[in-house]
């Protein structure tokens, strides 16, 4: 019976219409909806297909299994394209047929058909279910550092609400307090610190440019969109100094990325003009995040640090991120 059910299994581009069998498998696993998560997911699919592989796995029941992706450009430094492993899910009666490997082995055709040079996703370490479901996949740990650190709703952190006139982590990542005496200064209140809008693309576009030497707008763009039509709520803040924006922090909050079920936001990238480097325009960006994630009730804060931005992660660990409990990992396709 099992070998008959699985010649039955036909994998395809996951559709609209997919959408309530994908949430009712998520929903039995996970013990819990999310429903609104998958909706963003595939709308988004829908507006830059380009930018995203999802398929899905049917047999004579219906939807078996999904797996849902989305193409990483500039992350992590890189100059060729490469996919990230979001969510995959296999209905309860199908698991241990072989349904997860052969989606993973669409994902993996689909990226070497189109010039994609790995498959990234995390996972936590104790997870080890799904550890061992990565293993088998041939993946391997990512040299990327991922880094996080608690909400706290905002409470103030010395180290980074305290003004001061220390190098920035003015650099772009791989892969943003208090109940404040109203008396003092703090970080936050050094810049103008605003929430992003699509019509800051081409200041975005200008810092980048500086700190990497290379003209990113495609891959800033598509940055901007998810940060801003991605997610469930917008976090996204730039900061202006003299009337000009010096710096930004493009971050995303939402349930569901490799699997979380908890309030988490991540940042995908900071930067600060170099021309206005110790200027405390890193500080401040992350100021007012920790601020308004606190009162968002978003609990953790993650990014993925490149091996090599040492000046990125000293910053992060100076102002309260410390090691994450999840593990990158990478699987090559060339």
């Amino acid at each position: 019976m099992e070998a008959v059910a699985l010649r039955r299994t036909e994998v395809r581009p996951l559709k609209g219409e997919d959408l309530d069998a994908v949430v009712a498998i998520d929903a039995a696993s996970e013990g819990r909806t999310r429903r609104a998560y998958f909706e963003r997911r595939l709308d988004a699919a829908l507006r830059e297909p380009k930018l995203h592989a999802q398929f899905a796995a049917v047999d004579d029941k219906g939807l078996v299994g999904y797996v849902l992706a989305r193409v990483l450009e500039g992350e992590f430094g890189r100059s060729t394209p490469g996919l990230r492993l979001e969510v995959i899910g296999v209905r309860a009666d199908a698991k241990g047929r072989g349904v997860g490997a052969s989606l993973f082995d669409a994902l993996c055709d689909y990226g070497r058909r189109h010039g994609m040079a790995d498959i990234r996703t995390q996972c936590p370490w104790n997870d080890h279910r799904m550890v061992r479901w990565i293993d088998a996949m041939g993946f391997t740990l990512a040299p990327n550092h991922v880094v996080d650190c608690a909400v706290a709703g905002g409470e103030y952190r010395p180290a980074r609400d305290d003004p001061r006139a220390a190098p920035d982590a003015s650099h772009e990542t791989d892969y943003g307090a208090a109940a404040a005496n109203d008396f003092e200064h703090l970080a936050r209140d050094t810049a103008d610190v605003r929430g992003m809008e699509d019509r800051d693309l081409a200041d975005i576009v200008r810092i980048d440019r500086r700190l990497t030497g290379r003209d990113r707008s495609d891959y800033m763009r598509h940055k901007l969109s998810e940060a801003l039509h991605g997610s469930a709520i917008r976090v996204s803040l730039t900061a202006r100094l003299d009337e000009t924006i010096v710096g930004f922090v493009m971050a995303r909050a939402d349930l569901g990325d490799f699997g979380r079920t908890e309030p988490v936001a991540v940042i995908d990238t900071i930067g600060v003009d170099p021309g206005y480097a110790h200027h405390g325009v890193g500080h401040a960006l992350l100021s007012q995040l920790f601020v308004n994630l606190g009162a968002l009730r978003i609990e953790r804060v993650e990014t993925v640090v490149a091996p090599r931005d040492f000046g990125l992660l000293g910053f992060l660990y100076e102002i309260g991120f410390m090691p994450s409990q999840r593990l990158a990992f990478v699987r090559r396709l060339a």
